[in-house]
């Protein structure tokens, strides 16, 4: 007697946890409208721009080093009529290219893998540009590891030559 129980248990269980998980696959899912070309188009200059209006709310998404320009992309969105605008903008810290750069030069100095180099180093935006010479692979591999781990660098290229 003891066993139908147990099997009508699990059994009930397994009903309800089928039910459960099937509400979610039913429900209605909101649809997306990309609004990225009509806010390029209205002069909002953000990095990686994507607007999308879902369930009636507008969200903005992308970067920018300056807090009045995602500021200004919102206030579009109300301009273009949006009453619901969610700014995800995210607002980076401007890279300080000099500090990225000494950094970097004491990094590729201090390191006795790079001994009989010469590489230069130039940073915009927290862009590493490294160019020089190098006697193998390696030591190309090596500064590129250095300078790609300093705060603030975003992408590192290279024209290292033999």
């Amino acid at each position: 007697m003891k066993g139908k129980h147990v099997r009508v248990g699990v059994a009930t269980a397994v009903a309800a946890m089928s039910i459960l998980l099937a509400i979610p696959a039913v429900a209605e899912q909101p649809a997306t409208h990309d609004l990225t070309q009509q806010f390029l188009t209205a002069g909002v200059v953000v990095d990686g721009l994507y607007v999308a209006e879902v369930g009636g709310i507008v969200v903005l998404r992308g970067r920018t080093s300056d807090r009045s320009t995602a500021e200004h992309a919102g206030s579009v969105a109300k301009e273009l009529g949006y009453a619901r605008v969610a700014n995800l903008i995210q607002i980076a810290d401007v890279p300080d290219d000099a500090r990225i750069r000494r950094a970097a030069e004491r990094e590729l100095a201090s390191h006795r893998g790079l001994d009989g180099t010469e590489i230069s180093v130039e940073s915009t935006n927290g862009i590493v540009r490294l160019r020089g010479k190098v006697s193998t692979e390696s030591q190309k591999d090596i500064a590129l590891s250095l300078v790609k781990n300093i705060a603030g660098v975003r992408s590192v290229t290279m024209a290292l030559g033999r």
